[in-house]
């Protein structure tokens, strides 16, 4: 017990760090390229915070832990945004640009209606899998052309201000560090992820709880931490495009490439069926903690410190939920 305590802490720390280097790294490149850090956020930093989810949803999948390989994918979609933006929000509003509520977040919804559906044979097949990994593909593509067609029309970089002095001061001119900041740190968020998971499930197994459970709790939060790091220095640097980008981006990649390269590398099938289960729930839960942020800021384009409090209650609310429930 008290190794696997000493390796949460030497992974948090790890996670902390990294998340410092990859958020100064990305939106050292954002300015450097000339696209917005709403970008880098969706792509680079969403991808690089994701990694864990795909490695153990790839790696359960292949074990034939499917119960894993989705829930860890719901949980951490619903950590992302109940907890990660709730924690984000209440040390600091978070305001991104219109783009994000007006069109990517729709984006996301659809995405977690589309899961759904797929979902309801309780299987996710090769076919499955194969639609769900070219929607990454065709996602990344489509983010890329609108910034690079907002930007020639001077709604990109050049609409943006980086007046904060945190911005001004953490900026890396030097384009081989930005990149190098940006691998190490997601280095960092990876290896301090896989410590923290390790040392979390190792723990839980001792009480015996399901499968299901650990892969909605724990393995979720763990892999959603990188995230949580990242969008929270991300906005205490006031680096907000980059902080709400990775959310969202985050639970694009996870929904299409993760599940999507999970299921290519072998069918998931759900035990019990997908009702029967209890994963139409989670999926529910899911896609209502999703529609929240853009309802809540769907005017104002922010996410008060009332808003984060109310994903922040969410979050414990599903939490003692899943508890009762196990």
């Amino acid at each position: 017990m008290l190794i696997d305590l000493v390796l949460f802490v030497i992974g948090l720390l790890l996670l902390y760090y990294g998340a410092d280097l990859l958020v100064k790294g990305s939106s050292s490149l954002a300015r450097g390229l000339g696209l917005s850090p709403l970008l880098i956020g969706l792509t680079v930093v969403a991808f690089g915070t994701s990694a864990p989810e795909l490695f153990i949803s790839i790696v359960s999948s292949i074990k034939g832990k499917s119960m894993i390989a989705v829930g860890n994918v719901v949980g951490s979609n619903i950590c992302n945004i109940a907890l990660v933006l709730g924690v984000a929000a209440l040390l600091h509003p978070i305001k991104s640009q219109p783009s994000v509520f007006r069109r990517d977040m729709p984006i996301m919804l659809g995405i977690s209606v589309y899961l759904l559906l797929i979902s309801l044979d309780s299987t996710l097949g090769t076919l499955d899998g194969a639609t769900l990994f070219g929607g990454i593909i065709v996602y990344t593509c489509f983010n890329y052309i609108i910034a690079r067609r907002e930007s020639r029309q001077g709604a990109g970089i050049e609409s943006i201000t980086y007046d904060s002095t945190a911005a001004q001061s953490e900026y890396v001119a030097s384009r081989s560090r930005q990149i190098l900041w940006i691998v190490i740190g997601i280095i960092g968020v990876i290896g301090g992820a896989e410590i923290l998971i390790e040392a979390a499930v190792a723990v839980m197994k001792d009480f015996g709880v399901s499968e299901k459970f650990i892969g909605l709790t724990v393995v979720a939060f763990g892999t959603s931490v990188p995230e949580l790091a990242t969008s929270v220095v991300a906005a205490m640097r006031k680096e907000m495009d980059i902080s709400i980008g990775n959310l969202v981006g985050s639970n694009v990649f996870n929904m299409l490439s993760v599940l999507g390269a999970a299921s290519l590398v072998r069918p998931i099938s759900i035990p019990g069926g997908f009702i029967d289960s209890g994963l139409l729930v989670d999926y529910l839960v899911m896609m209502t903690i999703s529609a929240l942020p853009w309802l809540m800021a769907r005017k104002t384009f922010t996410v008060r410190r009332r808003d984060g409090f109310i994903l922040l209650s969410c979050y414990v609310v599903y939490v003692a939920y899943l508890i009762l429930k196990s």
